[in-house]
């Protein structure tokens, strides 16, 4: 009976988190609407908000979650007093109340799972700040009061739009899987009535070749020949039936898994609100195809690359507004998501900004620093060259490390999450007008069409999206370019590089050559390479099984198709391709490290006054080997580092005599010192002091209150 209720328990906290989600997705629009309405039309948004806040307290009264109702209740007190127009929708009323959706979207997605909760002392600095907002504004009466108890207790209120009814995402995937799996079925019943032919073209040719020799043909074989062909009949009309049925079904399950864009960009203008109200910055956004639908999986896997592309638009892009004035431009920046349906099946969705653009300088100094470019390449580096470099780990062009960003993962979680779903990204600069980021994805993460290729006598499957064309080269046409072969294709020299070289396929023994050879010229971001390959066999459509817990993530492999015949093949991965491709080229050798000689150890020294801080931050660094030494304000910290050398220096901010901030301007005035790195660790986490940090020159700042020592270690070794 126990383990009956507890299975209740959790599909009723489901469905309420289900329900919840909805509700918060519609009060962020909500509150994103009435900021930017006009005052005579404020009263409908906010009686809607109202309702939708009532409906979730209603819902989480219903499974006993009493913070989730208190802090409704108190949602729902400001909302009165906006109602009664006691308060104007503006100004701290408005961050509070976009505030307590933070909290309370955290608190929604942590219920049921042990052990992930929101800090309950940011849910009680949030009640008292309700309260004093309150005291601030005259009393407003009870939210019970105002009928919506009544309506939400009535019965047969439906949960549900009528003619709707809901699925789980579990079971939807479920049927989806097996439907797609009828794909197996519809190629081999093809493959099947293919062999058929082939066996009756040669029954007929030996039946001509009988005739010839017998004056009569036996009876037997010409009552063979004709149950063969009323057979081949009969198989012909079952494939295309089961095609035509298998299609169908596809197409409907295919269009049920489908979902508009805007399914996911409901929090986006909140998303680009809350970061640029953080930063001090003002930032308008819109959208255009949000309601171009595309498989509901993809969209599951790219609402957190879209959102580290709104953080990236607000942290690097868009100015401030004296900046932006100074430009003559619109003080209130522009964030932008376009979408589009491109040729077959792919759609493009376009992140833009009219911000201060992309600084290749730094884009560059950054990757020296990190060692991904010689001080050679990058002499001869082009645009793109650069740009293609922003999507490296740990290339950035932050000029602090902060909570929010400078650790140059952004964009290499962007392209990772991309190109596991089959797409590509790549980035447009505009100079002083902003930049955009362009994801190509397809529209259906299942099925898709590819050609079917041999290369060192196995089968792969190119995908179309990023399949520019199949080529057939004389092999006199094939011209050598600074040690690598190339072939002239509309007038653009094109890298050749052979298929099993790029996928370290050994080879027993050189085939025989040919006058012609056959390449898939595959391309992204402007870059085209062409694959060599034995043979271009046919195109025909996929469907995608993944490699496994076990193979996750494998170099230049995208996943693995059945074709009709049994056989498995090998479904490539364009951009990993385009990679291992460039990898070959030559490339100038970092220089080696002196041979025998041991690695000298770093010297870190910790400034900090607290001795507990002191003597937690010493072991931490110690223990990950470094030499450490401290210093317990910034006068002392000074002394030490004028008389002795260190690598890097980890200080606290607010401290007597000589604090962090003054510390680090000193280090940056003083000439042997400047260059030396310089993070700071405080409790002080506001947006000024963060601009104070960089004002003055610190590398890194990591507030306290989101400490984790990992994150101190890995912001040390990229600075050290």
């Amino acid at each position: 009976m126990e383990d009956k209720d507890a299975d209740f328990l959790k599909r009723l906290l489901e469905t309420f988190k289900t329900e919840a989600a909805e509700h918060i997705a519609a009060i962020s629009s909500g509150l994103i609407e009435l900021e930017e309405a006009a005052p005579n039309m404020q009263a409908p948004i906010i009686e809607r908000v109202f309702r939708e806040s009532h409906s979730m307290k209603g819902a989480a009264r219903a499974v006993n979650l009493s913070t989730i109702e208190t802090l409704c209740q108190s949602f729902e007190d400001v909302l009165s007093a906006l109602k009664r127009k006691q308060v104007p929708p503006e100004g701290e009323i408005m961050d509070l109340l976009h505030r307590s959706v933070n909290i309370l979207g955290a608190l929604i997605s942590s219920v049921g799972e042990k052990g992930k909760f929101p800090e309950r002392a940011g849910i009680r600095d949030l009640l008292r700040d309700f309260e004093g907002s309150m005291k601030r504004a005259a009393p407003a009466p009870a939210a019970s009061q105002s009928g919506y108890e009544a309506h939400l207790k009535a019965p047969g209120t439906p949960l549900t739009p009528a003619g709707t009814v809901r699925v789980s995402k579990r079971r939807l995937d479920s049927v989806l899987l097996q439907t797609e799996g009828l794909l197996s079925a519809k190629q081999s019943v093809s493959q099947r009535a293919a062999e058929l032919r082939e066996i009756m073209a040669m029954t007929g040719s030996f039946k001509k070749d009988l005739a010839k020799i017998l004056p009569g043909i036996p009876d037997e074989f010409s009552r063979l020949h004709d149950s063969l062909l009323n057979f081949e009949k009969a198989l012909e009309a079952d494939r295309r039936s089961l095609a035509g049925m298998v299609d169908g079904l596809m197409d409907d399950v295919k269009t049920i898994s489908m979902l508009p864009f805007s399914s996911i960009l409901d929090l986006m203008p909140k998303v680009v609100r809350d970061l640029a109200h953080d930063q001090g910055k003002e930032a308008a956004f819109s959208v255009s195809g949000a309601e171009i639908e595309i498989d509901r999986r993809i969209l599951d896997e790219i609402r957190e690359p879209l959102i580290h592309l709104l953080r990236n638009s607000i942290d690097h892009g868009i100015e401030k507004r004296r900046e932006r004035l100074a430009g003559k431009k619109d003080p209130v920046g522009s964030v932008r998501i376009d979408i589009a349906q491109k040729e077959g099946k792919t759609v493009e969705v376009a992140v833009s900004d009219d911000g201060a653009g992309i600084d290749l300088g730094k884009v560059c100094d950054s990757a020296l620093r990190l060692g991904v470019l010689s001080r050679e390449d990058a002499g001869k580096a082009n645009e793109q060259k650069l740009l293609s470099l922003m999507f490296r780990s740990g290339v950035t062009t932050s000029p602090i490390i902060t909570d929010i960003s400078g650790r140059g993962l952004g964009l290499a979680i962007v392209q990772e999450k991309v190109e596991k779903l089959g797409g590509a990204v790549f980035c447009e600069p505009a100079g002083a007008a902003g930049a955009a980021f362009r994801i190509l994805l397809p529209l259906t993460l299942a099925t898709f069409r590819g050609v079917l290729v041999r290369a060192a006598g196995q089968l792969f499957i190119v995908p179309l999206m990023g399949l520019d064309r199949t080529v057939r080269v004389k092999r006199d046409d094939i011209r050598t370019v600074e040690n690598r072969e190339t072939v002239i294709i509309d007038g653009q020299t094109v890298p050749l590089l052979p298929l099993r070289q790029v996928l370290e396929i050994p080879v027993a023994e050189k085939a025989p050559g040919t006058k012609f050879l056959q390449a898939a010229v595959l391309g992204a971001a402007g870059r085209r390479i062409a694959f060599g390959v034995d043979e271009v066999l046919h195109e025909q459509e996929v469907l995608v099984k993944d490699m496994g817990e076990q193979l996750v993530r494998v170099r230049n492999v995208l996943g693995a198709a059945v074709l009709g015949s049994g056989r498995v093949v090998t479904i490539l991965n364009v951009a990993d391709l385009l990679k291992s491709a460039l990898k070959i080229a030559p490339a100038t050798p970092a220089p080696a490290e002196t041979e025998g000689a041991p690695a000298a150890r770093k010297s870190v020294l910790v400034v900090e006054d607290s001795i507990t801080a002191r003597a937690l931050l010493k072991n931490i660094l110690e223990a990950a080997g470094y030499d450490v030494k401290t210093a317990v304000d910034g006068i002392d910290a000074f002394t030490m580092l004028k008389t002795e050398q260190f690598d890097l220096a980890v200080s606290d901010v607010d401290m007597p005599r000589m604090n962090g901030l003054d510390l680090t301007a000193k280090v940056r005035a003083d000439q042997r010192l400047s260059g030396l790195p310089v993070v700071l660790v405080t409790a002080l986490e506001s947006r000024e002091d963060r601009e104070r940090g960089i004002d003055v020159g610190a590398n890194a700042y990591i507030v306290k209150s989101s400490f984790d020592q990992s994150n101190l270690l890995e912001v040390i070794r990229r600075l050290i």
